[in-house]
């Protein structure tokens, strides 16, 4: 009978010892993290890119107006659709009525200095001509006189020879001595009025040649003055300047459009003046529009020149086509612009819509949920599920598995084969926060 009641005490024992077990296990699964675990599969890595755009113009046409202009009314804001003829702004024309009296005023002040310098062209000529009539009439004088004393010698050396023939044909009743002396008188008269003569055609030659130098100098070429050629162009330039100011006043100072369009810009305002450029810019309608949009570094990994790609516009428009040109952004640094050639009449200026973009990337043997990938500076790793024995029986724990990702999707992460196998199971998800080493509780 004992022996029969210390069998029964110590099954009962035994018992206590597995609910006490139980129980105690229990409690101590209940506050593990649990955790949810997926095995790699084989995927294809698919790439698509999506991003948000707008509609812009295919180009654009700028309205001009004479710089400087005080601005008194702006008529047109930017979006306005605009037909040619259309206003644009309005001048003040009192500030332009000064503009054109002041153009005025120089152009008659040129003009008066240009009559001055005619005036004074007039005169040197007529002065010229006056020298020179006065040079040909001293020429003329000069040649007369100096032929004249030239004549004079001439008669003068004639007569003194003549007179020493007449002598030696005829000395006289004179002595030897005295008829020698009377030759020698007359020869030295002959050798007088030679020396005279030729004196007097030196002298004649020099002062017709002087004469002569007198009037070449009077008809010499003066130095060309170009003051009255530069102020006359710049006459014409002050009229030509002028022409523009007197039409816009005779329009009442009103600036339309010479083009239909969409006012893109506006570079005029009520009290400022008329820039030197473009005063308004207009979308050029004769140009089919255009979709722009700005892509990441990371999207423009996978989108190119030449690539096709879907462009959707809110409205419904949708259209198949290629991206044909694509540049980093200078308005948003570290960006990518993209614009994308629409048809014409698809779209309007401002229209926003989005671009789609799809890749069908490789195959890959060992894919991953994004979820199950940590990401430091130093490694790449996941989390991987494992068994052991512990104090009661099997449990599950966690080991760290460094990795390296060969591409990746917002979907699935490609890694490296021979990291993981088809049988590892992988945490994707956990109610708790844990760490490499601790123990789990997992859910099938």
């Amino acid at each position: 009978m004992i022996k029969k009641k210390a069998v029964t005490g110590f099954i009962l024992f035994l018992a206590g010892m597995w609910i006490c077990t139980l129980i105690s296990k229990s409690v101590y699964t209940s506050k593990l993290p649990v955790v949810n675990t997926a095995s790699p599969e084989s995927k294809y890595i698919e790439h698509r890119v999506e991003a948000e755009g707008i509609v812009i113009e295919g180009g654009k046409q700028a309205v001009t107006a004479l710089s400087g202009l005080r601005v008194e009314s702006v008529t047109v804001r930017v979006g306005d659709k605009i037909e040619e003829g259309d206003i644009l702004f309005q001048v003040d024309l009192e500030d332009l009525k000064e503009l054109i009296e002041e153009k005025q005023d120089k152009i008659s002040v040129l003009q008066a200095e240009i009559n001055t310098l005619l005036e004074n062209k007039a005169l040197a000529q007529e002065r010229k001509e006056l020298e020179e009539a006065r040079a040909r009439e001293d020429y003329d004088t000069t040649s007369r006189l100096e032929n004249t004393d030239v004549g004079r010698a001439q008669d003068r050396y004639v007569r003194a020879q003549q007179a020493l023939e007449d002598f030696l044909n005829d000395p006289g009743s004179m002595d030897e001595e005295s008829r020698r002396q009377q030759e020698q008188i007359l020869r030295d008269a002959v050798q007088e009025a030679a020396y005279g003569e030729a004196d007097a055609k030196r002298d004649r030659d020099q002062a017709i040649k002087d004469a002569e130098r007198g009037v070449e100098d009077i008809l010499f070429p003066e130095g060309s003055d170009s003051a009255l050629s530069v102020s006359q162009m710049n006459l014409a330039a002050l009229k030509e300047e002028l022409e523009p100011f007197t039409k816009i006043l005779n329009e009442e100072g009103i600036i339309k459009a010479d083009m239909a369009g969409t006012v893109t810009d506006i570079f005029v305002s009520a009290g400022g003046r008329v820039p030197d450029g473009a005063a308004v810019l207009l979308t050029d309608d004769t140009l089919p529009c255009q979709f722009k949009v700005f892509l990441d570094k990371e999207q423009k990994k996978y989108i190119g020149v030449g690539d096709s790609a879907t462009v959707k516009l809110d409205g419904g428009s949708s259209l198949d086509t290629t991206v044909n040109y694509f540049m980093e952004s200078q308005t948003m640094p570290g960006s990518f612009e993209v614009t994308i050639e629409l048809p014409q009449n698809m779209g309007i200026p401002g229209l926003s819509g989005k671009i789609i973009y799809s890749k069908q990337g490789e195959k890959y043997e060992c894919c991953i949920s994004p979820e199950a990938v940590y990401i430091t500076n130093t490694k790449c790793f996941v989390y991987v599920l494992k068994t052991r024995e512990g104090i009661l029986g099997e449990e599950y724990y966690v080991e760290e598995v460094t990795v390296r990702i060969l591409d990746q999707n917002d979907a699935w992460v490609a890694i490296e084969s021979g990291m993981l196998d088809k049988e590892s199971k992988i945490i994707t998800s956990a109610d708790k926060e844990f760490s490499k080493g601790d123990v789990v509780r997992w859910i099938e």
